[in-house]
Order: C-alpha cells, then structure tokens, then sequence
C-alpha cells in the first residue's frame, strides 16, 4: 500500500503562512515599490514545488505578473484563481502599530500591508496548484493561477497581460482571492471616469478687475455636478445598489498673487444597469454645458474619458459563483452573494464576458488602512472552500 505523501492540513496551514509572511516582508506597494522582488519569491516558490509558470508583460515589456498553468487529462473549460501581490501604500506609517512589513503573528492575525489584500490568497492558491498538480491528469479542462501586479493601480496590467496572451487559454470564469469570511462577492457597481479641464482668463489676485477664476468655475461645476439628480435602486433589473457620483480630484492655481486659468478634476461614476456609461457621460457633459452657459470662459470646458467598465452581477446558480457558494455551505459556513460597491477586476472581466466572483477568504482588519491583518484561525477552512470549489468546477 503506497503512502500517502501529500501534507497535512496541519503542514499545509503553516506552509501557506509561511509563504505569506515571506511575501509580505518583501515591499510591493503599486507605482512605488519593483515587482521584481516579490515575485521572484513567487517563483522560487512555484520552482521548488515543480509547478511551470512564465512571466506576463504588458505592451510596454513590463513585468505584470505570472501565470500558473495545470491542463487537465480530460476536455473540458478552464477555470482561473487570481491574486494580487502588489498592494496598497502605507499611508502614515506612523500611525501603524507595527510595521507594514511585519509579517509576523500577534494573537492569531497575521500582521502587515498585503495580509488581507491579497498576498495571503496569493500563498493558498500557490499551494491548492501543487495540490492537484499531482493529480491533473484525472481531471477536466484545466487550471489557471494568475499572480498579478498593477492592480492597486487600477490599470490592471496582469490581467490584462493574461487576457491578451495567445498562449493562454480563455477561463470559462475566475475566482478573485479578495478576503471576507460571511461573502461571496458575485457582482459590483460598473464605473465611468473623465478627467475635467476648467479654463478662465487669468489675472492678478489684487487687479480692480473682476476674473472669474477657473478654480471658481470649477467649483460651480462641482456644485453642478453634485446638485445632478441620480436614479435610485432599479427594481426591475434586481441590481441592488444605485448610481453614485464622486469629484475624486481638484487641481488648480499656485502661490497667492495669480488667478489662475486652467483647473483640473477627476470624475468618478459608479454605474449600474438602469444608469450606465452612457448615462453617466451624458450627464456630467449636461453639467458642463451648463457652467460655460452660466459662467462663459474663452476656451471651453473639456472632458475627457478614461475608464468604463459595465457593472456585473452573477446568479447563485451560475458558475463560478455557485461552486464557491456551494463548497462554503458545505464547510457548515453561511454565507450570502454580495454584490460591491467599489469596482473590482470582476467588472474588467465582465467587460470581456468572463464571469467572475471577486471575494471570499479569510476574516480581516484594516484593508487600505493602517494596521492591516488577516485573521488566521479560519484559513484552513478557507483553503478547503477553494480546493472543494475548484475540483467541482473540474469535474474531479
């Protein structure tokens, strides 16, 4: 009889923490920090357990992530797990109680900034492939791991790497390891953003003549755009957030003596499916028109798109939401589909028409903020969701 040579639960727990601590005691904060580093953790990491991977670039040469890949031994769709390693700033470090990359565990939270977002769900999906590597051959389709940077910039270079790769084959859906015990995150508001150029004469500050500013041009505009009336909940599309509009940037003028002639604004739009990216442009367009007919400027006020992505929201019973929900009600765990007010890379995948869920995992403190920590004590049972999850998908 031939031993069973596959870790404990026990074994694996600790190795997926070790893995993590390693992981977050290498800086990956995004626009700040190389991705070189925290990486080449991962690949030593995914060598020393014969798991095969390759780097993705983005359209420039840039390192963006890197891709796992288990094809099964049986026809079938393939199926995607997705973590971020790069993560958020520190914001004032002095405010932490510990250091951002600590690493360490106090009381059963493992302590720094990657802990909750996502480096912890990076270490577990590393180690749920090296768990049905062995086995690929008895299941369907295949696994993907994506390991991506550029997220918490929102450019979302590595999904997008893994999207536009010839070589890699189109997930059938993705499980995004974002944390949260009591939810599976099956849907989130879409978005359309505009960056905002507000133009003025300019002037002294102390001249006897009167100027209109661009700063005070923006700011009615701002008041504009804030006085917009937005739609409520849409009870017949069953999508349960409303729209939400938010002035995010506002730049403008220096020094005291000069009025200024140029002001810029950022323009955040939530978008849902009864008020779209459509709906959002036509609206703050209709505001602007409005400040250059209230207060004309020489040079029209221009706006300038940058982002849209739809709004997406899954069923219960539509993969890969209902194998995640299913294994977690199996785990004795109740938990609900929450669809997110904040936009994830669920909504770029929606985009592509690949459904994704983009939340499930361990308890957790201090996302984005100081502090950050992710509790311990249910990451076994977090693990065993996922793996349940992902044999179900592959027909194991």
């Amino acid at each position: 009889m031939s031993k069973d040579l596959r870790p404990s639960a026990e074994a694996r727990t600790a190795s997926v923490v070790n893995l993590a601590q390693t992981l977050i005691r290498c800086p990956s904060r995004a626009g700040i920090d190389g991705y070189g580093p925290v990486l080449g953790v991962l690949e030593d990491w995914l060598a020393e357990h014969g798991l095969s991977h390759r780097r993705l670039h983005d359209a420039a040469g840039s390192v963006v992530g890197l891709l796992v890949e288990i094809p099964g031994g049986h026809p079938g769709p393939w199926w995607t797990l997705d973590a971020c390693v790069d993560t958020a700033p520190y914001g004032d470090e002095a405010a932490w109680s510990f250091p951002p990359t600590s690493g360490d565990i106090v009381d059963g939270w493992l302590l720094g900034r990657g802990a909750a977002d996502s480096k912890l769900a990076a270490a577990l999906f590393c180690h749920i492939a090296a768990d049905l590597a062995p086995r690929a051959t008895s299941l369907r389709g295949g696994l993907a791991v994506l390991l991506d940077v550029d997220e918490h910039t929102g450019g979302f270079g590595g999904a997008l790497a893994y999207l536009a790769d010839p070589r890699a084959v189109r997930p059938a859906g993705v499980l995004i390891g974002y944390p949260g015990l009591d939810e599976v995150v099956v849907g989130g508001r879409g978005l359309w953003r505009a960056s905002i150029t507000v133009h003025a004469p300019s002037g002294h500050s102390g001249s006897s003549k009167t100027v209109v500013g661009a700063i005070s041009r923006a700011a009615h505009l701002v008041r504009l755009l804030h006085s917009a009336e937005l739609p409520g909940v849409d009870g017949d599309s069953g999508f349960p957030l409303p729209p939400k509009l938010s002035v995010t940037a506002f730049h403008g003028g220096q020094g005291f003596s000069v009025t200024p002639d140029r002001a810029d604004l950022n323009i955040d739009v939530r978008t849902t499916p009864g008020f779209d990216a459509a709906d959002a442009e036509t609206l703050v367009r209709k505001a602007v028109a409005a400040l250059d007919a209230e207060l004309p400027a020489p040079v029209s006020t221009e706006v300038t798109p940058v982002a849209s992505w739809p709004p997406f929201r899954l069923s219960p019973i539509q993969q890969p939401a209902a194998a995640l929900l299913n294994a977690a009600a199996e785990a004795g765990l109740t938990v609900r589909a929450k669809t997110a007010g904040p936009s994830n890379i669920g909504n770029l995948l929606a985009g592509e028409g690949i459904p994704a869920t983009a939340g499930f995992g361990v308890p957790y403190e201090g996302l984005h903020g100081i502090d950050e920590r992710a509790r311990l004590a249910d990451l076994p049972t977090v693990y065993a969701v996922y793996q349940h999850a992902v044999l179900s998908l592959l027909d194991g």
